[in-house]
């Protein structure tokens, strides 16, 4: 092998790190990293050509895969058949048992978004789904010690690796970085694959980030390959895609298609894909540019029909579809509380009557009330594919139409964005990525809307409701008013930098967490 692991060997990282998981990595970089640069090379030219005037629209070139009325998606596997409640969350010690104890059906146990990918992390996290599937983890601090429930009252597991752009420092062929997300996928599946068929489940992913039905068709192909090198039949793979850019909401019948015999549905990831409405379009003006983030419901039009189409599309093929994040967490103020839970379980509320098969949440105090919800509509059945919405048919322009999306831009959302974004971004540089912010679960897609919006209002020159211009300078100086508040400025000094890089810079980063990974050793 001429693979190279640059990272420390820390204690059980052996366990990880083992000889057929770096062959595995190894095969999967030289048969599959060239295509995938192809195809982050094929964003960058989607985005130059919608810069240039053109527009989103579902693909004249794979119409016979959206008319062609026959073709399913496989059976759902052992462990995903009834998703009405899951929960994600990182892989730390604490949450992962915390998250396979709390009652929901599933858990996306996330290497993406809720994550800083340190060394440690990547390898940390990976030991600790060993450990859970094993039963050998436990969490003890001087209050309290956790451990895990019987094995029939746990959560499904469901890792969550990086995107496709994400690379891993830590681990290189012929010196070059691997694909973060194949890793991810290759370290879980050599050490656990096997283990949790022996528990009657199967190793199972969420995939995030995907931009068309060719990254789709990519991962399809890693997984073939992975079941025919590590001995276990094709199909055990089963993933659930989120449809969380703007792109793929155009692609999502292909999307399944790719992934028909390892799919297990797809997902409204509707924070990354608010970050995607921003992103892709952000050099269009204003007909693409949001008001304040917490004013953007999920019931205004164009979010409305992203959200029906994508029940529409996954019952008429047999598969699941997931609802989105519900990121409020329990507060000590109960005025707080009462309000939070009612949104939550309106949000869920709707997502069941519409057709959702089951819903996510950030918290383990949020699985009750989204169970509820889910049991009153599902009653004994395990989901309701069944409920084919054979009334919806949403249209490109429905999609695209952002333009009617209520409310304005606000001195109030811009502070906020700011705070969010700084705050975040420091807890991130310091190892954690998940974190609750305005009693709201934060992970790197709030984030990304926080300093997208603002470079669009920037670039765009908005006045506020306070009758200011959005600029350079206005924005330093909340930046500085807003950790004021927030005490201890010296902890948000390397933040506050990471955020005005990517928020004030003339040209966009695509993903803050490029220039942020690059900060760690």
């Amino acid at each position: 092998m001429s693979i190279d692991v640059t990272g420390p060997m820390n204690e059980r990282y052996d366990e990880i790190l083992t000889e057929r998981a770096l062959g595995l990595i190894e095969t999967l970089h030289r048969t599959y990293d060239g295509r995938r640069k192809e195809l982050l090379e094929r964003r960058e030219q989607r985005v130059a050509e919608i810069a240039a005037g053109a527009s989103l629209g579902f693909l004249p070139e794979t119409k016979d895969v959206r008319d062609d009325p026959e073709w399913r998606v496989a059976p759902a596997a052992p462990g995903l058949i009834d998703r009405r409640v899951e929960i994600t969350g990182p892989t730390d010690r604490k949450m992962t048992i915390n998250a396979l104890n709390s009652g929901a059906k599933v858990w996306l146990a996330d290497q993406e978004d809720a994550n800083t990918p340190t060394w440690e992390n990547v390898v940390g996290g990976q030991l600790n789904l060993l450990d859970a599937i094993t039963r050998r983890i436990d969490f003890s601090t001087d209050a309290k010690s956790y451990a895990l429930k019987p094995d029939e009252e746990l959560a499904t597991i469901v890792v969550r690796p990086r995107g496709w752009h994400l690379p891993e420092k830590h681990i290189q062929v012929d010196g070059e970085p691997v694909s973060g997300s194949l890793v991810d996928f290759a370290l879980y599946f050599a050490a656990c694959a096997e283990l949790q068929i022996a528990r009657g489940q199967g190793p199972y992913f969420y995939l995030p980030k995907m931009e068309s039905h060719l990254e789709a068709r990519l991962w399809n192909d890693v997984f073939t390959t992975a079941q025919d090198t590590i001995g276990i039949p094709r199909g055990t793979i089963r993933a659930t895609v989120l449809i969380e850019t703007y792109p793929a909401a155009f692609e999502m019948e292909e999307i399944l298609y790719e992934l028909r015999d390892h799919s297990a549905g797809l997902n409204a990831g509707r924070w990354d894909y608010m970050f995607s409405v921003i992103k892709t379009h952000r050099t269009r003006g204003t007909d693409f540019q949001l008001p304040d983030r917490n004013s953007v419901t999920m019931t205004v039009p164009f979010m409305r029909a992203y959200t029906e189409l994508l029940v529409r599309t996954c019952h008429k093929r047999g598969a699941h579809a997931i609802g989105g994040m519900a990121a409020f967490i329990p507060s000590k103020d109960p005025a707080v509380n009462e309000q939070a839970f009612a949104k939550v379980e309106a949000d869920k509320t709707r997502e069941a009557g519409d057709g959702f098969d089951g819903s996510w949440v950030a918290h383990p105090g949020m699985v009750e009330t989204c169970r509820t919800v889910f049991d009153s509509v599902l009653g004994d059945k395990p989901n309701q594919v069944d409920k084919l919405r054979e009334d919806v048919a949403v249209t490109a322009d429905q999609l695209l139409d952002v333009a009617s999306t209520p409310g304005e831009v606000t001195e109030a959302g811009l502070r906020n964005n700011v705070s969010v974004a700084v705050q975040y971004l420091a807890a991130w540089l310091e190892g954690t990525g998940a974190v609750g912010i305005f009693n709201l679960m934060e992970d790197a897609a709030t984030a990304e809307i926080s300093r997208s919006q603002i470079w669009q209002w920037r670039h765009n020159q908005v006045v506020l409701d306070t009758g200011e211009t959005v600029t350079t300078d206005l924005v330093e100086r909340i930046a500085d008013e807003e950790i004021d508040k927030l005490g201890n400025p010296d902890r948000y000094d390397a933040a506050r930098s990471l955020f005005l890089e990517v928020a004030l810079a003339d040209e966009y980063t695509d993903f803050l967490t490029l220039p942020a990974y690059e900060r760690f050793s």
